[in-house]
């Protein structure tokens, strides 16, 4: 059996963009985690030094736009792996 042949047969399968979605899943799990240990510091933080909550709260935002880009793009890959 060749190459060719095994990729037609696996595209026939149902579950086989299973893996896809799970990997969607995981980016968008990963995500919330990620999203809530920045916030959890940035509370921590702002509860031991409050006259640098500013600075704390844009540090804050700023990560969790960069966390969530990343999970954004892992979503769209994952997608992309259902669809292609």
């Amino acid at each position: 059996m060749d190459l060719m042949n095994m990729f037609t047969l696996l595209s026939e399968v149902p579950w086989a963009n299973a893996g896809g979605a799970i990997g969607a899943g995981l980016a968008a799990i990963g995500a919330g985690i990620g999203i809530g240990s920045i916030g959890k510091g940035a509370v921590e933080g702002i509860a031991r030094q409050p006259e640098a909550a500013n600075d704390i709260r844009s540090s804050m935002i700023l990560a969790a736009a960069l966390v969530e880009g990343a999970a954004l793009f892992a979503i769209i890959v994952g997608f992309l792996a259902m669809v292609l």
